[in-house]
């Protein structure tokens, strides 16, 4: 039992934060050779805490990148983080993108205290080689006009970049050397860093279709949808909602949090009534047997003929004499 109170107690310490919370988006993506740039949110109880970047899932087994309290590190080529007080977020923005970044890193705060462990947001950064768009899905109302975002690799920058209808090469308009093209209708601008924009302006239902961003060989699929001037039909891309998802997980984790608390503090104090109890019993067993003596369980016993010897467990043994 005394075991049992001791892992109990040992739990706490995991129990999350119930009343402040971190949170970020479920995942980042970012080209090889490029650059991505992450948002993590906190609660206002965290405003002088000291925020980290750590690559890995768990507090455990999680190696830190960066932090707000240093200056300078061993990553600051590679990454850097800042913290906006004012806004509850601090930003962490990734450099020279490979490959290998691709994976599992978590947006933390530390609590500084021992019966608490750090609150921290899980999220996956995923790092493309070739060309990759934001929005695979693209939605806008006929006589408006929307923005294409295809992203490219570092090694690709230099490349020609060219906007086309699916099946139609004779369709292509490219940003040339100039690294940008625009018409009555098309607007295609190049940052040469890593993406380029597609605006389609004054849409028409004719516009409506499947399309191709590409960057020297690699290309990839975008499907444009024009609804009609007016028009109530829903959009494809899924409506904001009225309060950021992060409310929520504070909630559930106000929840969670209460009942493991009550859980493991009721465990604890189980396990301590049950080790008195048991305690209690055996005294009682020994005072039958020693009424001069009850406190003695501990001690040898003499008579005549026998030694007897009662042991911490309680167990009485008779020796010779």
């Amino acid at each position: 039992m005394q075991r049992l109170f001791i892992l109990t107690l040992s739990l706490i310490p995991w129990i999350p934060a119930v009343l402040c919370w971190v949170s970020t988006k479920k995942e980042f993506t970012g080209p090889e050779g490029g650059s991505l740039t992450v948002e993590c949110r906190y609660g206002s109880h965290y405003d002088k805490h000291v925020k980290y970047w750590c690559h890995g899932w768990t507090t455990t087994f999680c190696e830190i990148l960066a932090r707000t309290d240093e200056t300078s590190s061993a990553n600051q080529d590679k990454v850097s983080i800042s913290d906006d007080r004012g806004k509850y977020m601090f930003t962490v923005t990734m450099k020279n993108l490979k490959e290998t970044d691709s994976g599992w890193y978590s947006c933390g705060v530390i609590i500084g205290n021992e019966w608490q462990a750090d609150d921290i947001a899980n999220t996956e950064v995923k790092v493309f080689h070739g060309v990759r768009v934001v929005n695979r899905i693209v939605s806008g109302e006929e006589g408006s006009s929307l923005t294409v975002q295809c992203l490219y690799t570092l090694r690709l920058r230099l490349s020609e970049k060219k906007w086309c209808r699916r099946g139609d090469a004779s369709s292509c308009l490219s940003t040339g050397s100039k690294g940008s093209y625009e018409d009555a209708s098309v607007a295609i601008s190049d940052d040469i860093t890593g993406a380029f924009n597609v605006t389609l302006k004054k849409l028409q239902m004719s516009d409506a279709g499947g399309y191709l961003c590409s960057a020297g060989q690699q290309q990839v699929d975008v499907q444009v949808q024009v609804r009609p001037h007016g028009s109530t039909k829903p959009v494809t891309t899924p409506p904001t909602p009225s309060q950021p998802w992060y409310h929520y997980r504070y909630m559930l984790e106000s929840i969670v949090g209460c009942s493991s608390l009550l859980l493991l503090v009721g465990l604890a104090v189980l396990a301590r009534k049950i080790q008195r109890k048991k305690a209690s019993s055996r005294f009682k067993e020994t005072e039958e047997i020693f009424p001069d003596n009850p406190k003695g369980m501990r001690d040898l016993q003499r008579s005549k003929e026998h030694i007897i010897k009662i042991d911490n467990k309680g167990t009485i043994n008779l020796l010779a004499y």
